[in-house]
C-alpha cells in the first residue's frame, strides 16, 4: 500500500484530485508489479480519464525527464520509493488562430510592381 510513502514533488491540483492520484497509484501498485511501469501508467491514465474526462497523460518510471504543457489545476508529479509518477491533462501551448484572421491584410503587390 502507498499510504504514508508518497512524496509529492510538484502539483497544482486540488487536494481531492491529489488524493485520487495517490489512491490510484496505490491501487495500481497492488495490481501490478512495480517493474511494469506501462501497465501502472495505463491504469492511472484510464481511471483519471473516467473520473475527470479525457485528455490525461501518465508517465511512470525510475529515470525520465519531461517538459509538458498542461491545463491549469491538472498536474501532479510524485514519487513512491524509487518510482516516479507524472500525471497531467494535456493542453495546447498556443491558442487556435481565429477564423479569417488574415482577411484584413493588404497584399504587398504583384511581382511586377515589386521589381520597379
Amino acid at each position: 500500500m502507498l499510504e504514508g510513502k508518497a512524496v509529492i514533488g510538484e502539483t497544482d491540483m486540488l487536494q481531492t484530485m491529489q488524493q485520487d492520484a495517490l489512491d490510484l497509484a496505490a491501487k495500481a501498485l497492488d495490481f501490478f508489479d512495480a517493474t511494469d511501469a506501462t501497465e501502472i501508467a495505463r491504469f492511472i491514465k484510464q481511471e483519471f480519464d473516467r473520473m475527470y474526462g479525457p485528455g490525461w497523460q501518465c508517465v511512470v518510471g525510475r529515470d525520465f525527464g519531461s517538459f509538458v504543457t498542461h491545463c491549469f489545476g491538472c498536474f501532479i508529479y510524485f514519487q513512491v520509493g524509487s518510482l516516479s509518477i507524472l500525471l497531467f491533462r494535456g493542453s495546447a501551448s498556443y491558442p487556435e488562430p481565429e477564423k479569417n484572421q488574415f482577411e484584413t491584410l493588404e497584399p504587398l503587390g504583384t511581382l511586377d510592381t515589386m521589381k520597379a
